[in-house]
């Protein structure tokens, strides 16, 4: 992550902010008096949301822990031939 001063931020706020939306990277703002703080894209804040949201659901984090169980030793769900026709319209 990229860290910069609040006036170098100032100074370039629509380069920098087009960085941010454009290379999905956050960029750190420092502040001599203050907490820092970070800039990042509304796409990529709705993603962190979502993660965080998925990791602190522990029945959600037991079924992909299940599922990923399942798939190691092969032992999911097979569908028919005819099923996975019908699923994927073939």
């Amino acid at each position: 992550m990229n860290s910069i001063s609040v006036n170098q931020f100032r100074e370039n706020l629509k380069t920098y902010i087009e960085q941010t939306v454009n290379e999905h990277e956050p960029i750190k703002v420092t502040r001599r008096a203050g907490d820092d703080f970070i800039v990042i894209s509304a796409d990529d804040w709705e993603r962190e949301q979502e993660t965080l949201y998925v990791l602190q659901n522990n029945p959600l984090m037991k079924q992909v822990a299940e599922s990923i169980q399942t798939h190691q030793t092969n032992n999911g769900y097979k569908p028919t031939k005819e099923q996975l026709n019908e699923i994927t319209g073939f």
